[in-house]
């Protein structure tokens, strides 16, 4: 079995941890107390798990010494040979679980998400898939028991989206979704379409970690805020009053929109929320810049130039180009069931960080085929 990294680095971050935890001044600042506590926990199981796969090892030489010493009682060898394969199996185990454990957690990972759905290229087909991605996410959330907040939107003429800006929360969730970010690409028979053509369009998706006020410093005099009345069919109490809420973020030129309460304080603070979680992104894609220029089949940049994930109606396929892997199973992912395309993103992520952390090569991944472009 391949040798695990050094754990003295860990051990040594444990014990500054601990150092701190014992000052008489440590809970003064909760939110760094949670921090470190949970950073310290953290390394506190790394490390259990760590002493415990060498004890295993351990085990396993004294098991195959007995098991190898024709002196030996016949009894404790034959006890030996059948408990072998049992300690084997929990060491390749726990080998798995270290290597996880090492890398570290991405600070936004337990973030509740804020998804940005905009039609792009494709007219109408467009803005009724990008309708089809919002409800993909909403069943997903509500399988998870997570819980989805309508922010804004932007409808079409015949029922589609132009723009959904919603917040979604519970456990987990910006480390699941940000994945998701990208550009979705469709294709498919319109139903406005006499001939039946194939048409591709494409709809791009914004997943960003929810910002707090601690998070991003936001300077007043940055913004440049305007109400006005919210636009929609006549006679709703929305349209009766200047509730529609548009800010400009003027030194980066963001601009959030937000109309779909009927209380401006409302929709203020919801745009506030947008503003502070895009703002949030900004800054975590800069620093990631600063020293790492990314693989070309990286997984989670939030790359919105990339084509990221196609939905074949005719062949009843899914296919995420990063990995190359193609489902067919294309009615099951729109109704929400995501996990595989998920999950096999993450294992493809922990093998990328895991070369970086072993300095060992990752393994290729194939290439979506020509069939599937």
């Amino acid at each position: 079995m391949d040798q695990l990294p050094d754990i003295l680095p860990f051990q040594h971050r444990l014990d500054e941890l601990d150092a701190q935890m014992a000052e008489p001044s440590f809970y003064a600042n909760a939110r760094r107390a949670a921090d470190v506590t949970r950073e310290q926990q953290r390394l506190r199981a790394l490390v259990d798990e760590y002493r415990a796969y060498e004890k295993l090892g351990r085990d396993i030489e004294e098991h195959g010494a007995l098991f190898k010493d024709p002196k030996a009682d016949p009894e404790l060898r034959g006890l030996a040979e059948l408990e072998l394969p049992d300690l084997e199996r929990r060491r390749a185990a726990l080998h798995e679980s270290v290597l996880r454990a090492m890398i570290p957690p991405e600070p936004s990972d337990s973030r509740n998400t804020v998804m940005e759905i905009r039609a792009g290229a494709g007219g109408d087909e467009a803005s009724l898939f990008a309708a089809d991605l919002y409800r993909m996410f909403v069943r997903y959330a509500e399988g998870r028991g997570w819980k989805v907040q309508p922010m804004s939107s932007s409808g079409s003429d015949r029922g589609g989206f132009k723009e959904v800006i919603f917040l979604v929360t519970g456990t987990d969730v910006y480390k699941r979704l940000k994945y998701e970010s990208g550009v979705h690409r469709v294709q498919r028979i319109p139903v406005t379409e006499a001939n039946g053509r194939i048409h591709t369009s494409t709809v791009t998706v914004a997943v960003l970690p929810e910002a707090e006020e601690v998070d991003v410093q936001i300077d007043p005099q940055d913004l440049e805020i305007t109400v006005q009345r919210a636009s929609g069919p006549g006679g709703q109490g929305v349209n009766t009053t200047d509730s529609a809420v548009r800010i400009i973020h003027k030194p980066t030129g963001l601009i959030v929109f937000c109309a779909d309460d009927r209380s401006q304080i409302k929709n203020k603070a919801r745009a506030m929320a947008v503003l502070r979680s895009r703002l949030l992104k900004l800054k975590e894609e800069e620093e990631r810049a600063k020293y790492a220029a990314q693989r070309k089949g990286q997984i989670g940049t939030g790359d919105r130039s990339e084509r990221i994930r196609t939905y074949n109606f005719p062949q009843n396929r899914v296919t995420d180009h990063r990995i190359g892997l193609t489902l067919y199973s294309l009615p099951q992912v729109l109704e929400g069931n995501l996990d595989a395309l998920i999950e096999a993103l993450q294992r493809a992520e922990f093998e990328e960080k895991l070369a970086e952390l072993t300095g060992a090569p990752v393994i290729a991944r194939r290439g979506a085929s020509e069939d599937e472009e």
